[in-house]
């Protein structure tokens, strides 16, 4: 008994440090914004060096989207609707998450462990002697450029039709599915209420992954052990919280 509620206290005072660090770095935001340069290099590290394995994933699932759904909906003769079986599964749902445990796998962790090694080398601490804020200087730029950066991959995995693009590949080209109808009942059925759910999803995606990412690094152990800690962390904790964000938003969005 007793060791649960020591693993329930370790958990809630964690929990409360996080808060607390989140607030000096919302803090540290106004500062970030008045040096773009800084949020822009970060949105270049973080998204624009993303793109690659963001547009292939959404290709991918767009087909296999596809050659799954295809097999269902030919048992009723409603093949014509794949267009929107595809369409709505990535927007609603798998775009969303899946750009966002992307990110948390590729960029999260290499913002947690460039923060780790920064306070493993006492650069942080080099800051701090030279009256810099490393919150203001380091944390905050990168926390905002994966704020922005995630909403801006989900967008082109989803609405950009990267994957809707190869369900089209694979629907429409191999599987003979007429291309007239694919479009339509895309049109049709697509609102714009499933777009604002996907941008809401994905803002809060990113929020969260980078506060994980950008608490970790600046919390861990300044050793070699305690770097690859953070990172193995910040994918660990970064897609538990997905997941069970997406579950509650979900569940609002769809009550």
């Amino acid at each position: 008994m007793s060791a649960a509620v020591e693993i329930i206290a370790s958990f809630l005072a964690g929990l409360g440090r996080a808060q607390f660090f989140l607030l000096s770095v919302l803090g540290g935001v106004p500062a970030a914004l008045a040096r773009p340069r800084l949020v822009i290099q970060q949105l270049y590290m973080v998204g624009a060096l993303s793109l690659i394995i963001i547009v292939i994933s959404g290709s991918f699932i767009g087909m296999v989207l596809a050659l799954q759904g295809y097999r269902t909906l030919v048992r009723f003769g409603a093949e014509d609707s794949l267009g929107v079986l595809v369409t709505l599964s990535i927007i609603r749902e798998l775009g969303p998450v899946v750009t966002a445990l992307l990110f948390a796998g590729r960029a999260g962790s290499a913002l947690a462990a460039e923060i780790g090694l920064m306070k493993a080398t006492d650069q942080l601490s080099a800051m701090e002697m030279m009256a810099t804020d490393p919150v203001k200087r380091v944390i905050a730029p990168r926390f905002v450029a994966g704020v922005i950066a995630v909403p801006l991959l989900t967008a082109i995995f989803c609405v950009m039709a990267i994957g809707i693009a190869g369900g089209h590949a694979i629907g429409v080209e191999l599987l003979g599915v007429d291309a007239g109808s694919y479009w339509s009942q895309i049109r049709a059925s697509t609102e714009a209420a499933d777009i604002r759910q996907m941008l809401i999803k994905a803002g809060v995606f990113g929020f969260t992954v980078s506060w994980i990412a950008v608490y970790q690094g600046y919390h861990a152990a300044p050793t070699s052990e305690g770097v690859s800690r953070a990172t193995t962390g910040t994918v660990v904790v970064s897609s538990l919280a997905i997941l069970a964000l997406d579950f509650i938003l979900t569940a609002f969005m769809f009550r």
